[in-house]
């Protein structure tokens, strides 16, 4: 029996009928879910970012500046992210902590940019209800910080558990 048994790779589960792994083929359905909703909430932007009879428009609250930056910190967020699962994984605890820590302070840098943009947008005119373009922006943009705070939180905290689970 034991010669018979399939042997798998630590981190990886059972398998699919598809050969893949079911957490190799759960995070490709996540993904292509993300890839769906993130497409048609950009699809309803593009058609209605032209619509706003009765309100500011893109040109008139866009600040090019702010929103590089902004995604600047954004994508540094990522990074440190990536750094601390390499670090967990190479079994470096202070790195690992180091980039924890980071990375959650950048995440709410982002959401707290965020908050003061349509802070700022509102002061503008531009509210949720006030066109088709404020409604399509405002449900884009706030559903994706909604997601940068869950996954940041979730991330965050499977990483925590895995320096725990190193020092023992």
């Amino acid at each position: 029996m034991a010669d018979t048994a399939v042997h798998h790779e630590a981190g990886h589960g059972h398998h699919s009928s598809t050969g893949l792994s079911n957490n190799k083929l759960a995070m490709w359905l996540f993904l292509g879910s993300e890839c769906l909703l993130f497409g048609g909430l950009i699809s309803t932007y593009m058609l209605y970012r032209g619509r706003h009879p009765k309100g500011p428009g893109p040109n008139q609250i866009f600040s090019i500046p702010y929103t590089s930056v902004s995604s600047f910190v954004l994508l540094m967020s990522s990074l440190t992210m990536v750094l601390a699962v390499s670090a967990a994984q190479n079994r470096d605890i202070a790195k690992a902590k180091l980039w924890m820590t980071v990375t959650p302070l950048l995440g709410a840098t982002f959401v707290g940019g965020q908050v003061f943009e349509f802070t700022e947008f509102y002061r503008k005119g531009l509210g949720y209800t006030t066109s088709l373009f404020g409604s399509s922006f405002y449900t884009l943009t706030g559903f994706h910080g909604d997601r940068k705070s869950t996954r940041l939180n979730s991330s965050h905290g499977y990483i925590s558990y895995a320096v725990f689970c190193l020092k023992k």
